[in-house]
């Protein structure tokens, strides 16, 4: 594959799921969650996989800005490479955080959760855009 080719949102998620290099793990994980997520009912879970991204990917962030020894969090627009980064760390961190069962049991939650704008994933996105709205006066420093 070229450097240059577009990588898939599929994939690019499946990348951010593997640890230690291990992909072969990583597709058997993504593998089990779409088993998962037509077991609990969902017919098309690439359909689901795809809805709940679109639901947590952020279009704005807080970012910490120096400006005369002040440091102020200002609210900038997010590029489309870090939007879909912010989106998958949310929803696998999300998921990573609980314990008891199979990863790819929980990470089925909150793709189907993130799809009906519900679970952690998507009260992370609230919380940033609620953050970005209180510091809306600050975004005059944005492009300083």
């Amino acid at each position: 594959m070229k450097q240059n080719e577009k990588i898939s949102m599929f994939d690019k998620f499946t990348n951010y799921v593997m640890l230690d290099g291990k992909k072969s793990v990583a597709i058997k994980i993504m593998d089990d969650t779409f088993e998962e997520i037509k077991a609990k009912g969902q017919k098309m879970p690439k359909a689901i996989f795809d809805k709940a991204l679109e639901n947590i990917i952020p279009k704005i962030e807080v970012r910490p800005k120096r400006v005369w020894g002040s440091i102020y969090q200002v609210p900038q627009e997010v590029k489309p490479k870090r939007q879909l980064f912010l989106a998958s760390k949310w929803i696998i961190d999300s998921a990573r955080g609980k314990k008891g069962a199979p990863f790819a049991k929980f990470l089925a939650n909150e793709l189907i959760e993130a799809a009906n704008e519900t679970g952690n994933a998507y009260k992370k996105k609230l919380e940033v855009y609620k953050m970005a709205e209180a510091n809306k006066a600050f975004a005059r420093f944005a492009n300083k």
